[in-house]
């Protein structure tokens, strides 16, 4: 959670909005096993790292796979600085991790559990030239601004650098209906509208309205929605076939 959202928790906490969902009391009880990201969680001791209980087990879903590998990963948001030590924690010493910020108080946390560069993430030079340091892509977690307009143009820039079999995942998007946020129930522009665009484009092949979004354009192989996250899988699709084996 960005430090725009959290503050935002802050000014909602006495009005019986999102912080009637504020939890800071003991882990609570799962009804299922733990995961490895909801451990390091509840037992961090470090830097501040403020998440939905929710996000946590799909971290692990989605990032489970490439513990111990080198991964490039980049996020988009440092706030405090804490979610960048618990990716160092739970991907592993070999993983490249890069966070950015448009708040210059966040270079503290440079070259501690990752690299930080300052910037927006609506800048696309900015962009390229990190995604050219890491050495290119592989995940990209955007925790940042929660603006519409921010998430789009960070997805415009960055989808197409992600590498095949990649991630790309946004997350705190209740900010969508929020009107400050550029957001709104079925507001267009909210990016939530994008992600139904790109359900449509997904399916392209049925109807006769063409691609919308150009940076995900044949490229996007599944869509995960979450409350308030969604997971994008790059790979290249290819048209569907369907055969018939068997006797009648």
């Amino acid at each position: 959670m960005s430090s725009v959202v959290s503050k935002l928790v802050a000014r909602y906490r006495y009005k019986g909005g999102i912080a009637g969902f504020a939890h800071d009391g003991d882990r609570p009880a799962s009804p299922s096993a733990s995961t490895a990201v909801e451990d390091l969680f509840w037992e961090n001791e470090g830097p501040v790292v403020h998440k939905w209980h929710h996000y946590l087990p799909i971290y692990d879903r989605y990032l489970g796979p490439w513990r111990g590998r080198p991964v490039r990963m980049l996020e988009i948001g440092v706030s405090r600085g804490g979610s960048m030590a618990l990716w160092r924690k739970f991907l592993g010493p070999e993983a490249v991790l890069f966070g950015i910020d448009i708040d210059p108080a966040c270079a503290a946390f440079d070259g501690q559990a990752a690299q930080v560069r300052i910037g927006s993430q609506a800048d696309p030079e900015f962009l390229r030239k990190v995604v050219a340091e890491m050495g290119g892509v592989d995940i990209v977690l955007d925790d940042g601004s929660h603006v519409s307009r921010h998430i789009r143009a960070s997805l415009d820039v960055l989808y197409p650098l992600v590498s095949e079999g990649g991630l790309y995942m946004i997350e705190d998007l209740h900010a969508c209906y929020w009107r400050s946020y550029g957001g709104g129930y079925r507001r267009p522009g909210s990016f939530l509208e994008t992600v139904k665009t790109m359900i449509d484009d997904i399916h392209h092949r049925y109807h006769d309205q063409g691609e919308h979004i150009p940076a995900t354009a044949g490229h996007l192989g599944a869509i995960h929605v979450y409350d308030s996250m969604v997971v994008l899988e790059k790979m290249t699709v290819s048209p569907p076939r369907h055969s018939r084996r068997g006797r009648e």
